[in-house]
């Protein structure tokens, strides 16, 4: 059985597809990655990790999620939000059959409407093995080992947190601001988020979350929802200070697109500045961005400059998923995502 904290070599990782780690000399290839974010954002980026073939990959993970299946769990039981968790687990499944049925078992979503309905079978699972072993990190590694996983599910704290964002726009007058708090409300807001907390504001920092931070060879911060995903994990204690302290080459990669709600209107200079304004102590190598999204010299000039601030250098490189039928989507492939990864984390370390 594969160990839950060493990473095989995934079987969509062939030479010449999407740039596999095989053609990489050792010393160019990170052991240890740890991707800090949540939802499909960090399912993505947990994919192409995979792909990296390190010998260990952690999900730091957000626990701020209010909604669904998770947002009963943390109200009726008070345990911290699984949904997010369980998605980070079933990316890192292992790459054969059994692997895909146990991705499509956590996943599984129950219909009806009944109390079951819209709970996720991955989300029960956590809840109990939580009860059983007395932990939620002792149920994540139970599960990852279950599953023969590639890598560990690390929850950010150990207890449930709340996201409360200021927004303009709301009123009649756009320069009010209002207080919205709520993952699914911010993220959903017609306002314009302009800054995000914590409640409560100083949650301790999961131990296991530091020590991932701290012993990754390459880190990823995003994509994902900015306020509710990414930025959340910048405003727990010791995390800033983790990432800054950490010899590891820190790669931001930035979204495709502004979301509707949260970010509408966000340029990729935009997300930036966002970053910078909630952690000011903030320093990452690199700043990954589409170059399909990108096309003008001027905004790349502008990105440039916004990531001086993070003291960063940016890279340009296609990371966008196509449908099939040759039209890009919303969302990165985990393939190019992977190359570009490998890419950057070579050239930083040669730098």
């Amino acid at each position: 059985m594969t160990s839950i904290f060493e990473a095989g070599t995934p079987a969509s990782a062939q030479p010449g597809e999407g740039g596999g780690s095989r053609d990489l000399p050792t010393a160019d290839k990170p052991r240890v990655i740890t991707s800090l974010g949540g939802g499909h954002g960090l399912f993505q980026t947990l994919r192409a990790a995979k792909i990296c073939s390190p010998q260990r990959i952690n999900a730091v993970v957000t626990v701020a999620d209010d909604g669904g299946s998770s947002g009963r769990i943390r109200h009726e039981l008070g345990q911290i939000p699984p949904g997010d968790l369980r998605m980070a687990l079933a990316a890192l499944t292992s790459e054969n059959e059994e692997g895909e049925l146990w991705e499509q078992f956590l996943q599984h979503r129950f219909g009806g409407h009944g109390a079951l309905a819209g709970h996720a079978l991955g989300n029960l699972l956590i809840v109990a093995l939580t009860d059983v072993l007395g932990s939620s990190q002792n149920a994540l590694d139970k599960i990852a080992e279950f599953t023969q996983s590639q890598g560990r599910a690390i929850p950010v704290c150990t207890e449930p947190l709340d996201i409360e964002a200021e927004v303009s726009g709301l009123g009649e007058d756009p320069r009010v601001m209002q207080q919205v708090r709520g993952q699914v409300a911010v993220a959903s807001t017609p306002g314009q988020v302009r800054r995000v907390r914590l409640i409560p504001e100083d949650p301790e920092p999961s131990p296991e979350a530091i020590e991932a931070i701290t012993g990754a060879d390459l880190i990823t911060l995003g994509p994902g929802s900015w306020f509710s995903s990414v930025i959340p994990h910048l405003l727990v204690p010791g995390l800033v200070e983790a990432l800054s302290e950490s010899e590891a080459t820190k790669v931001v990669v930035l979204n495709l697109r502004a979301e509707p709600g949260e970010t509408s209107g966000f340029s990729s200079e935009r997300h930036i500045h966002v970053l910078r304004q909630h952690a000011r102590e903030l320093k990452v190598d690199r700043i990954l961005v589409d170059s399909g999204t990108v096309a003008s010299s001027m905004e790349r000039g502008y990105i440039q400059r916004a990531a001086e601030a993070l003291g960063a250098e940016v890279d340009f490189c296609d990371v966008r998923a196509e449908d099939g039928r040759g039209r890009f989507t919303s969302v990165h492939d985990p393939a190019k995502l992977s190359s570009a990864l490998l890419s950057v984390y070579a050239e930083a370390r040669r730098a």
